[in-house]
C-alpha cells in the first residue's frame, strides 16, 4: 500500500520507520523525481511546492559566490541544491540547499560520498550547511533542522530568510548548547569556516524584482 499525494506522488508505507528504511527508497528507481522529501528525526517531511523566485533568486547567488570561492581556493567540495547529507546519528536525511565539504573533512574521512543507482549521498558531518526559508519550510528550517545540523556537529548553519518582506542572513556558529547567531558589524558577518566576512544586500532592480548581491572581503 502506498500513499498518494496530488495524484503522481507515491510513498511507501513504512518509509519512514526508520532512517535505514528511508535511505533505501531515496536511492531506489521508486523515488519521485518531484518534490522534496527528508526524514527528520523519525518524522517524513514533504514539500510538493513550486519553486518561487526568492528562493531560486538566492540560492543560486550562494552557489556563485560561494562555489567560485571554494573552487578557487581549492578548498574543497561546494555541494548546490539537491545533493542529499545523512548523519546517522542524529537521523537525518534531507536536501540543504547549500552545503560545504573541506578538504579536510575528505581526509579525515569525517564526510565520505556513497553513490547509489539514482543519488549521490554526503554522509558524515560538513562543515556548512546553507537553508533559504521559504513559506512552506519556516518550521523545518528554523527548528527542525537548526536542532538536527547542531545534533550532526555542523560548525555553520547559513540561515537566509528573505519572507515578511526583510531581508534576513545569520551565520549561525555551533555552540556548547546549540547555534548562537554571529554577531553582524555593519551587516558583515564573519565565517569562521571560510576565515571571510559575508554582506547580503537586496536592491531595486529595472524589472521590480529585488535584485542581490552577496559581498566578500
Amino acid at each position: 500500500m502506498n500513499l498518494v499525494l496530488d495524484d503522481t506522488i507515491c510513498i511507501p508505507l513504512g518509509v519512514a520507520d526508520s532512517l535505514k528504511t528511508f535511505r533505501r527508497w531515496t536511492k531506489s528507481g521508486e523515488y519521485p523525481e518531484r518534490g522534496d522529501f527528508a526524514f527528520l528525526d523519525g518524522d517524513l517531511w514533504v514539500d510538493l511546492s513550486m519553486e518561487t523566485f526568492l528562493h531560486n533568486e538566492l540560492k543560486g547567488l550562494f552557489a556563485v559566490v560561494l562555489g567560485g570561492l571554494v573552487r578557487s581556493g581549492e578548498l574543497g567540495r561546494f555541494f548546490a541544491d539537491r545533493m542529499r547529507l545523512v548523519h546517522e546519528a542524529a537521523s537525518l536525511s534531507c536536501e540543504p540547499d547549500a552545503m560545504f565539504v573541506s578538504q579536510s573533512a575528505h581526509r579525515t574521512k569525517r564526510v565520505r560520498l556513497e553513490e547509489g543507482a539514482e543519488s549521490l549521498e554526503v554522509i558524515g558531518t560538513p562543515d556548512m550547511v546553507m537553508e533559504v526559508v521559504s513559506q512552506h519550510s519556516i518550521q523545518k528550517d528554523t527548528v527542525m533542522l537548526r536542532e538536527l545540523y547542531a545534533a550532526a556537529a555542523i560548525p555553520e548553519y547559513w540561515l537566509v530568510n528573505p519572507l515578511a518582506g526583510e531581508l534576513a542572513f545569520d551565520i549561525l556558529r555551533l555552540a556548547a548548547r546549540g547555534y548562537t547567531a554571529t554577531r553582524k558589524t555593519d551587516g558583515w558577518i564573519k565565517s569562521a569556516v571560510f576565515g571571510k566576512t559575508f554582506r547580503l544586500e537586496a536592491k531595486p532592480s529595472s524589472d521590480e524584482l529585488p535584485e542581490y548581491r552577496l559581498l566578500v572581503r
